[in-house]
């Protein structure tokens, strides 16, 4: 499927992150996993804090193999491409521990609530 629904109600947009495994995440050593899976998570907390990501969370469950997603966000900036340049600034992106990508997520309009979004504004 490519382009926007023919639907006869209103969409919102989002920008879907889906975070995999990386090439080079199993020949890492572990305190590097380590010290790159906390500079992941402070990378993606300061995207929350200026509002580019409205969430984000760890998947978990079967899935398609050999590189089942890990990692599932969302963002809401209107841009695939500035949310894709965002996310491969992360560190863990950049030394192979993870890999990114980001498309266009349609749903209808007013369903989805960000609680802790709103709280934090």
């Amino acid at each position: 499927m490519t382009g926007v629904p023919q639907v006869d109600f209103a969409l919102d947009t989002y920008e879907c992150i889906v975070l995999y495994p990386g090439a080079a995440g199993r020949a890492l050593p572990a305190e590097t996993v380590q010290r790159l899976q906390a500079e992941h998570l402070a990378h993606v907390q300061a995207l929350q804090r200026r509002g580019i990501i409205l969430i984000t969370g760890s998947v978990d469950g079967p899935a398609r193999e050999p590189d089942p997603p890990i990692g599932f966000g969302l963002a809401r900036t209107g841009s695939v491409d500035d949310v894709r340049s965002v996310m491969e600034a992360d560190p863990a992106i950049q030394a192979g521990l993870y890999r990114v990508d980001v498309m266009t997520f349609l749903c209808p309009a007013g369903s989805l609530e960000f609680p802790l979004v709103k709280t934090q504004s």
